[in-house]
């Protein structure tokens, strides 16, 4: 009878152990209401790359002039980006940049545009065209037309997101993806980002307000991976039915099965 008290003592305690509930699961944990102040890094403006889309479009009092520097205006079709879709619903044509950085613009003919922001491509060509009497009073405008990230793992709808605006954040990118799951790491949420050639990693930390603040990958940019690594409970699931010796399930039917065996033996 004792032996059958312990027994199920213990299958009581690891009954108890599995329905803990992780302690890093609350976000910004650092932070106190009223009391708290960050410093946000500072964002850098979104820079161009090969095989990114742009549109330019450059307007003047004399629009039959500006047009000759604008690609044709596009009906909308089924399937378009809703990106590269005006107000009017017709779509703006855009430039493609090829592999060594540049565009074929009309008239200008090849621009570099590689590594500037939109700002510094609209001052390049309106300086263009007027230093060469080609447009007195040329208002450049630059969108970028295909930007997007990818967040993947544990999150609630994993999939890849259209960038609607310079100044997204990572906290941006997981809402989109409908939050972590229950099963992801928050104290190590991993951004994949390719500079200069060379994919780098970033750790982000979620559970500290001071160091996603802080952090380089704080504001994301065009083709970045978030990543929500599995935690040791989503691990243990890994299986077919999940039942290994690292389950929970494994320990209690293991408490279980020896309970049985000393009601068995000691009756």
């Amino acid at each position: 009878m004792k032996i059958h008290r312990i027994l199920s003592a213990v299958a009581f305690s690891l009954l108890l152990g599995a329905c803990n509930t992780p302690k890093q699961i609350s976000y910004f944990q650092d932070l106190q209401p009223g009391e708290s102040e960050l410093t946000v890094i500072v964002s850098e403006a979104i820079k161009v790359r090969p095989q990114d889309k742009i549109s330019i479009l450059v307007n003047s009092r004399d629009p039959l002039l500006a047009d000759l520097f604008n690609l044709p205006i596009i009906s909308r079709q089924i399937g378009t980006s809703s990106q590269s879709i005006s107000s009017n619903g017709q779509g703006i044509s855009g430039y493609t940049v090829d592999e060594n950085g540049m565009i074929d613009f009309p008239v200008l003919g090849l621009i570099k545009v590689e590594g500037k922001n939109r700002k510094e491509i609209a001052a390049d060509i309106k300086e263009q065209l007027i230093s060469k009497s080609l447009v007195k009073d040329p208002v450049v405008t630059v969108e970028f037309m295909n930007l997007c990230i990818s967040v993947l793992g544990e999150v609630n709808d994993p999939g890849r997101y259209n960038i609607d605006r310079e100044k997204i954040t990572i906290l941006d990118a997981i809402s989109m993806a409908g939050d972590l799951t229950i099963y992801g790491k928050r104290e190590k949420v991993l951004v994949l980002r390719e500079e200069e050639g060379r994919q780098h990693v970033y750790g982000v930390n979620l559970c500290s307000a001071d160091y996603i603040y802080s952090s380089p990958v704080y504001y994301l940019q065009q083709n970045d991976v978030v990543y929500v690594e599995p935690n040791n409970t989503r691990a243990r699931q890994s299986t077919v039915n999940g039942n290994n010796v690292r389950s929970t399930s494994f320990w209690i039917s293991l408490a279980s099965l020896l309970t049985t065996i000393g009601v068995l033996v000691f009756k």
